[in-house]
């Protein structure tokens, strides 16, 4: 089966609330749904695996911004069209800069999710959270609105932004096909079917990466046990 039916998606949809609603870690939650996702759409989960494979071949993520390295700086809008600079978040402490796939995709949804569920503690400790996803800012609102996002949510229409960190990639013909039931052109002003690697990167004040998560398999994100942690190391 090479075509998600009207049945299975429902399944996924259920899946997914249920892996949400779970008690445990962020990487446990991920890898539930993973792992229903191969039931239900096997084809799919076998694509990725296709997917990520080439990536690391190629090094993928590999080039993007270490801890040591300075972090190129970004002028983004937010969901209302307001410009949001990188220099004027770190003025105010360390940020966590975040990049999600969109707002279709499960494993973002849980992500941001969890990150949202911990910034108490992120606030306590002087940090902040930013969001940078390639949508427009639509859909960039309807993330944030779904998730009750308390930070920023970035629009980087064309992956400008993620092309020069080195994380913008190419999903190929394959993954299209299997998700052609999303309307990706709209989400994205384009059809070019370009993501950024996930990625998250901790910066501190001087403008410096402190820590950074990036993994071409989207289904693994960094723990928030280990977002805290670097956000605390970097204030």
């Amino acid at each position: 089966m090479t075509q998600l039916t009207p049945a299975n998606a429902e399944r996924l949809r259920n899946a997914f609330l249920q892996c949400r609603d779970m008690e445990g870690s962020l990487r446990e939650q991920l890898e539930a749904y993973a792992a229903a996702g191969r039931e239900i759409f096997p084809a799919y989960g076998e694509a990725v695996d296709r997917l990520v494979e080439r990536l690391l071949a190629n090094g993928g993520g590999e080039n993007a911004p270490r801890p040591g390295d300075p972090m190129p700086p970004f002028v983004l809008p937010d969901h209302q069209g307001r410009l949001v600079t990188l220099d004027a978040l770190i003025a105010n402490g360390p940020v966590a800069v975040m990049f999600f796939r969109g707002h279709w995709c499960p494993y973002c949804r849980l992500n941001v999710r969890a990150v949202t569920q911990a910034m108490n503690r992120v606030e306590a400790m002087g940090a902040q959270v930013v969001a940078i996803m390639p949508e427009t800012q639509e859909y960039a609102g309807r993330f944030k609105t779904e998730s009750a996002a308390p930070f920023p949510v970035l629009t980087d229409l064309d992956n400008g932004y993620a092309l020069s960190l080195n994380l913008a990639i190419w999903l190929g013909p394959e993954i299209q096909r299997l998700l052609s039931y999303y309307d990706m052109a709209s989400f994205h002003g384009n059809d070019g079917w370009v993501l950024p690697i996930p990625a998250t990167f901790v910066v501190g004040q001087d403008g410096l990466v402190k820590a950074r998560f990036v993994d071409p398999d989207f289904r693994k994100r960094m723990e928030i046990d280990d977002l805290l942690a670097a956000l605390q190391s970097a204030g």
